[in-house]
């Protein structure tokens, strides 16, 4: 089961890359939309079955989420690309900044023996969904051709950008309090 669920996860990554290139031709808009929705339920399904069959593994932790920045990465910088949009390249370049950033600072507590100071939380889950709501919104413009849509998209863009920042910046302040963090 474990396989199984590892494979679901690393599905997320090849159709990252799949809907990138369908996103260069308007004549793929609507498989590439349809990819995305398989892939967001690959996202609730592995985890499901994780929980579900207690067959949570070490490479499946650290692969789910590397599975989902792929998504958001490819999916933001595709549209960027074909909405020629300064707009959702520059905000997907800071959120991508932060996910590093945030890694780096997961590897520091890690190290340090706070790996609470960076956990997951309700919110940060929240970031992700705001961040795929988003992308879809785009996408489903794209596939109707409804430039009002695109807006509408833009306006969640800044909402995830927000949220992807401030929890960015909550885990930073996490991992510092304790000033034996900085040496």
């Amino acid at each position: 089961m474990v396989t199984f669920i590892n494979l679901l996860t690393f599905s997320r990554i090849v159709l990252a890359s799949i809907i990138f290139l369908l996103l260069m031709s308007s004549d793929g808009y609507l498989l590439a939309f349809i990819l995305f929705n398989i892939a967001g339920f690959t996202d609730w399904l592995d985890g499901y079955l994780a929980r579900k069959y207690n067959a949570v593994s070490q490479l499946g932790e650290i692969l789910d989420p590397i599975a989902d920045k792929i998504l958001v990465v490819f999916l933001f910088f595709g549209l960027a690309v074909n909405l020629s949009s300064y707009l959702i390249g520059f905000f997907a370049a800071l959120i991508i900044t932060r996910e590093i950033w945030v890694g780096a600072l997961r590897d520091l507590n890690a190290r340090n023996g706070k790996s609470d100071a960076t956990k997951v939380t309700f919110l940060a889950k929240i970031k992700t969904t705001v961040q795929l709501f988003t992308i879809s919104i785009y996408l489903i413009a794209l596939t109707i051709n409804n430039m009002l849509l695109i807006v509408v998209a833009d306006i969640f863009l800044f909402a995830s950008l927000f949220i992807t920042l401030y929890t960015g910046i909550v885990y930073t302040i996490n991992s510092f309090q304790d000033t034996d963090s900085l040496k």
